[in-house]
């Protein structure tokens, strides 16, 4: 025998259109709680990978900034060099002077370079102090990035034995929703969607509970349940916005309590009063 055509999701009868929203419900909330279940741990480990991201960039800047401020020490180092060269050369020159002006140019030079000397090793002293600064900087942050680094290990692994338990039930229940999408009207799927993101429990569609709305509990009038329960057109909630379904069609047995029956109070017997006997007069 050939396999029966599917039908177009339009050509559903409303009760069948009902009836694949709420199981398409059904599979996304279990969905919801194994991702419950996983609860915060992938923000957690998403937290703590950008945070060990811009630890690794704060230790990379930080160790340029060394490597800086150590280029710098090298080249006043040079410097201090340099003019201790020139002071000899100066002072080695001024044995040979012809004239008190010769000689007095060379003092100053001497002089100059003698500063020169004292603004360099100023240079060093501060240089040093910073690069043993960020050197307690990098150091203090690459602690840290370790310490994160182990608690992302942690998470991780919680993470993925979560994720290795529920995975193979995640894909079945996405694949038979992918499918039950399929057999819905792409309008009313598209609006259940957007009912289901806006609301906070996740639910698109509820049925009726105790004459209320299973989604907001809000009361709903009795012409309105009749609506419901024939099943002749999509209704939803006039408070919340959900989709409406009579719990019969979803499959759900509503308890209804019983009633309690008040005992008989025995009332009290009250005395019935005596008829007056009436006195003949005689006149």
């Amino acid at each position: 025998m050939a396999k029966e055509a599917k039908k177009d999701p339009q050509e559903l009868t409303v009760e069948q259109k009902l009836k694949a929203l709420f199981q398409l419900q059904t599979m996304l909330s279990k969905i919801d709680e194994i991702k419950t279940l996983r609860g915060e741990l992938p923000l957690e480990v998403q937290d703590l990978e950008d945070e060990i991201a811009g630890l690794s960039t704060r230790i990379d800047r930080i160790k340029a900034e060394v490597a800086e401020l150590k280029s710098a020490i090298a080249t006043k180092k040079v410097e201090i060099e340099t003019s201790k060269a020139s002071i000899a050369k100066y002072k080695e020159q001024q044995e040979n002077v012809r004239n008190n002006r010769e000689y007095d140019f060379l003092s100053k030079e001497i002089e100059f370079q003698t500063l020169e000397m004292e603004l360099c090793d100023k240079r060093i002293k501060e240089f040093a102090a910073q690069e043993q600064e960020k050197s307690a900087e990098a150091a203090k942050s690459t602690e840290a990035l370790d310490e994160r680094q182990k608690d992302l290990d942690v998470k991780k692994n919680e993470l993925d034995e979560i994720i290795s338990e529920t995975k193979q039930e995640e894909e079945k229940l996405r694949d038979k929703a992918k499918e039950l999408e399929t057999k819905i009207e792409p309008r009313l799927l598209q609006s259940f969607k957007r009912i289901r993101k806006n609301s906070r429990n996740g639910l698109g569609i509820v049925y009726v509970q105790r004459d209320a709305c299973g989604g907001c509990f809000n009361k709903i009038p009795p012409q309105r349940q009749l609506d419901i329960r024939s099943r002749k057109k999509i209704i939803v909630c006039e408070y919340c916005g959900r989709i409406m379904i009579d719990p019969e069609l979803a499959g759900v047995t509503i308890e209804h309590k019983e009633e309690v029956k008040e005992k008989p109070t025995r009332r009290k017997k009250t005395a019935v009063p005596l008829p007056f006997k009436v006195r003949q007069h005689v006149f």
